[in-house]
């Protein structure tokens, strides 16, 4: 259930809160539904957290075929002042089209690459080098079996005891979910495109 009200902190406040048991455990939060603004919220909380003086990196695990607002900005940030980067994970992560023709050596293919992209993440996660780690859109990579949900709940448990993490993306698994401090489900409830209103640069991108 999601509490609202002046009295009930953000998930900003958890992760910018100095207080000694916030210093000695970091958070999972994971944004998940069929809803829009699972990243957004993510990267709006990445921001925060960056202000903060924290160090973030942001790691996408889908390409997408849009230039989002929110990733130039946060690219403009990272060249001015440091502390923030985005990292694309390659052509491992995306979604595998089952109808393929060649499906069963393609799926081999983008298996090889994912794995070659998340001991990276790993590597990354396991540095000590951020604050806060975002793994966007690594649900679907989860569901689409580019990953496997124990190998990333292990990272989760394995990571620096003081790295916060934020995991985007619908169909988030019960495990991760378990695992998770704060679970937000973003519902839709209506959408400009059912108008016929198409994305808003700016807005929806």
């Amino acid at each position: 259930m999601i509490r609202y009200g002046r009295n009930i902190p953000s998930i900003s406040d958890f992760l910018s809160k100095k207080g000694k048991h916030m210093e000695t455990k970091g958070l999972v939060l994971i944004n998940t539904g069929t809803g829009k603004g699972k990243t957004t919220a993510a990267l709006g909380t990445a921001i925060r957290a960056w202000g903060d003086g924290q160090k973030v990196l942001i790691l996408q695990f889908i390409k997408g075929a849009w230039k989002y607002g929110e990733l130039k900005a946060i690219e403009t940030l990272g060249k001015a002042e440091g502390r923030i980067e985005i990292r694309p994970m390659g052509d491992g992560f995306v979604f595998h089209n089952k109808k393929d023709p060649e499906n069963e050596e393609r799926l081999a293919e983008k298996k090889e690459l994912a794995r070659r992209a998340w001991d990276m993440v790993r590597k990354e996660v396991m540095s000590g080098a951020w604050d806060l780690v975002v793994l966007d859109e690594i649900n679907y990579a989860i569901h689409f079996g580019m990953l496997e949900t124990e190998e990333v709940a292990r990272l989760i448990r394995e990571r620096p005891v003081r790295l916060n993490m934020i995991l985007t993306g619908r169909y988030a698994p019960k495990e991760l979910i378990d695992l998770a401090d704060t679970v937000t489900e973003m519902t839709l409830v209506k959408h400009a495109f059912q108008k016929g209103i198409r994305a808003r640069k700016g807005i929806e991108f």
